[in-house]
């Protein structure tokens, strides 16, 4: 198993206080997290309540589109530069600024007159929530350290995939409790009190500690990975009005500007100065590439599937949004009980845990589709439970581990752009998915009928399974690097970073 990162990656003590641990780490690990699981489940909690703002709203349907996309555009367009500016001026202020301007946005969300102010409010809210998502890995890795890390971990790790899961339950709930025109409103405003909540707690609790000198702000490197995200995401998020049918060209520009991204970083690395994104996390970072290709490999199939799910249960099988999002519920439960466990076992299982949770996953989600293929619908949603809990169960077990061994060697000086950029990976990962199974349920759907139904989950999700397999095969191969601790049978790359963990 690779080693733990020593002094000399920039770990210092738990909360970089004369050595001593911060005793309050666990309750400012609790702020961060209810921060962190109101920004993620926000990426999905309003797609159940998009009938409901357009009829009172009077919308469009392209704009009602921008409630959802736009919120996941800005979302993912800041995340490496708010980690880095959380590891330039200090990540309590960008945590707690980010956070007020959240809780804010969704206030007046909330009181939206009509849909263009509400575009705004979701614009303005995934941006802060953009800011918000990187200080939180960043946090884990300044306040803790050894085996209290990969257990932090595993919380942060069963927020993210727990938030994901729940979303569309939580806004069925929420439409039940609060019927009527106006009900809506409510998936907005149960984010003002728990974050004013929060923002009081995170003002009491977390650490003031920041880095020894201010940096400048790598300004051509913002804008290149800015414009790269955005020529990438833009054509995702306004897939169901044809964007990547018309603007499939952009993502040529994506590639060209990647590639003057990481051209410009080497450049400002090779000269010593601060690059936005420092290339040693890709040369000299145990793990991290890998971590990060398994992250967004996994999420486009993890993220995809819930739509694809939600359309079966209420367009095929007549169910309400809150019994759709109740049909999935054993998932995001052994989802949560199995990323706490894995945070414990992470140490000791290392990669191990991730490869035997992603074929997990692939086994419960292909046993879930092939049962409602086949199974009588008004059973099938019964006999899909165990199914469905050995999937969740292996989901626990890679999202979690997974965040850990691809951080866990990252110098605390560099912890928020690279938490920025693995989360990048996942929120593109997540637009790819949710672009493009839906558009393949539909594609199969044809006809209209339950038989049509059943065949369009069953390509759908399948097709979202197989982007699971190709993280699998990388978590085997990362394993089987692992194993052969003097880099024999490995590439080169990865030898070299297995020697360099060692010496660590």
């Amino acid at each position: 198993m690779r080693a733990q990162a020593g002094p000399e990656s920039g770990d210092g003590p738990s909360a970089g206080t004369g050595g001593e641990a911060d005793p309050r780490r666990w309750r400012a690990l609790w702020v961060t997290l209810v921060a962190g699981f109101m920004s993620l489940l926000d990426v999905t909690i309003v797609a159940v309540a998009l009938p409901s703002i357009q009829r009172d709203l009077h919308a469009s349907a392209p704009a009602i589109q921008w409630v959802v996309s736009g919120y996941a555009l800005t979302f993912a367009l800041v995340l490496v530069t708010a980690g880095r500016v959380g590891d330039t001026i200090g990540r309590r202020r960008i945590f707690l600024i980010s956070l007020g301007g959240f809780v804010a946005c969704s206030a007046c969300a909330g009181a939206a007159p009509s849909i263009v102010p509400l575009v705004v409010a979701r614009l303005l809210q995934g941006l802060c929530a953009g800011c918000l998502a990187p200080q939180n890995s960043a946090l884990i890795q300044q306040l803790f350290r050894g085996a209290e890390r990969g257990r932090a971990f595993g919380l942060f790790g069963a927020t993210v995939g727990i938030s994901s899961a729940v979303g569309p339950v939580v806004g069925g709930l929420i439409l039940t409790l609060a019927d009527g025109p106006g009900g809506w409103r409510w998936i907005f405003y149960v984010n003002v009190p728990v974050g004013v909540v929060a923002l009081v707690l995170g003002l009491r609790l977390l650490p003031r500690t920041g880095p020894a000198k201010r940096q400048r702000l790598d300004l051509p490197g913002v804008a290149l990975l800015g414009a790269g995200v955005l020529a990438l995401m833009l054509p995702l998020v306004l897939a169901e009005a044809g964007g990547v049918r018309t603007l499939w060209w952009l993502f040529a520009v994506s590639a060209a500007l990647f590639v003057a991204f990481a051209r410009w970083e080497r450049r400002v690395a090779a000269r010593h100065g601060q690059p936005l994104l420092d290339p040693r996390l890709a040369t000299s970072t145990p793990g991290y590439v890998t971590g990060a290709t398994i992250a967004t490999l996994y999420f486009v199939g993890f993220s995809g599937v819930w739509l694809v799910f939600a359309l079966f249960f209420q367009n095929g099988l007549g169910y309400s949004p809150l019994g759709s999002g109740l049909a999935v519920t054993p998932f995001a439960i052994g989802s949560a009980v199995a990323a706490a466990v894995a945070g414990r076992l992470v140490e000791r299982l290392g990669r191990l845990l991730t490869v035997c949770g992603l074929a997990a996953v692939v086994v419960g989600l292909g046993g879930t589709v092939a049962i409602l293929h086949w199974a009588p619908g008004a059973i099938a949603v019964w006999l899909q439970t165990p199914a469905l809990l050995l999937g969740g169960i292996g989901s626990g077990c890679v999202i979690s581990p997974n965040i850990t061994m691809t951080l866990r060697d990252v110098p605390v000086r560099m912890a928020g752009a690279a938490g920025g950029a693995l989360q990048t990976g996942q929120r593109l990962g997540a637009a790819l998915g949710t672009a493009t199974l839906p558009g393949l349920f539909y594609l199969a759907l044809g006809g209209g009928d339950q038989a049509h139904y059943r065949s369009a989950v069953t390509l759908a999700v399948g097709c979202g399974i197989l982007p699971m397999l190709g993280a699998l095969a990388l978590a085997v191969r990362d394993w089987l690097c692992d194993r052969e601790a003097d880099g024999r049978g490995c590439p080169d790359e990865i030898a070299h970073s297995h020697t360099h963990a060692r010496q660590s």
